[in-house]
């Protein structure tokens, strides 16, 4: 990755109309419906985008929407890409910079995850307090990096405290059930063993998905203030593990998806 690759995607997509969006979006898996309440979307897919990865997984969508929501800017992730898709880091998070680079001051950020803490429930919505990065690698662990921002990026409170008070605020007063926890991320894609889940508990995991730290990491490298919330699809019960279906657990994704909009759009109306 170089500044001239970064500049000549961000050229891209101003040509296109990407005019200085306030607030970048990354769609988790099964998470698209907040697109159709983008107002006079202009959408560039991946692989038109100068140096950007393609989606491979055939959930995700692989499109960059730019538009208007709740009289916000916003650009949308609809499709992010994963380690378990065979990209390293620096493209899984070559998107944020982009963003970065197009003028957002807030990132927003969602999955699809299984619940570790057995008090959550499939269906609930979990806010993002802080996480565990098991996926064996960084998105700053490159030679050049320097050139980016500082290499040694403090990562004492990695998700922004004021989005996080505003969300729970909207979500007490919307009658929105919110659970808050810490996430873990994996590599995958394979799901977890019965041991697996019970060492992700025993490390002081609530929920375990695939995604969301690499973008994170960086978004506090570029000093991008981020929010995060789970959808969580499943409940990781190591002692009544059932096999799961990929299917059910995108049906759900989409079942709880509004609630998820809702807090988006209330946290938009609040910065």
């Amino acid at each position: 990755m170089t500044k001239k690759q970064l500049a000549e995607s961000v050229d891209y997509l101003e040509k296109r109309g990407f005019d200085a969006p306030e607030i970048g979006i990354v769609l988790g898996t099964g998470l698209g419906q907040l697109v159709d309440q983008i107002e006079d979307p202009i959408t560039a897919h991946y692989n038109h985008i100068p140096y950007f990865p393609l989606a491979t997984v055939e959930f995700h969508t692989g499109k960059l929407i730019y538009g208007t929501i709740e009289a916000k800017k916003v650009v949308v992730m609809q499709g992010r890409f994963h380690l378990y898709e065979g990209y390293d880091f620096i493209d899984i998070t070559y998107p944020i910079r982009v963003m970065h680079q197009l003028g957002i001051k807030k990132l927003f950020v969602s999955n699809a995850a299984g619940a570790i803490n057995l008090n959550f429930k499939k269906g609930d919505i979990m806010l993002i307090e802080d996480h565990i990065n098991l996926q064996g690698g960084s998105p700053l662990a490159f030679k050049n990096v320097a050139e980016f921002g500082e290499r040694f990026v403090d990562m004492s409170e990695p998700y922004d405290p004021d989005m996080r008070q505003k969300i729970e605020l909207f979500a007490k007063d919307r009658g929105i059930s919110l659970q808050k926890g810490v996430y873990a991320s994996v590599v995958g894609p394979q799901l977890e063993t019965k041991a697996e889940y019970r060492m992700l508990k025993t490390l002081g995991a609530d929920a375990v998905g695939m995604s969301t730290v690499p973008e994170v990491i960086v978004a506090n490298h570029l000093k991008l203030p981020v929010v995060a919330v789970s959808v969580l699809t499943d409940e990781c019960d190591p002692d009544n593990l059932k096999p799961i279906d990929i299917q059910e657990i995108i049906a759900i994704a989409n079942e709880t998806e509004p609630k998820m909009i809702q807090l988006f759009k209330g946290l938009m109306n609040a910065i």
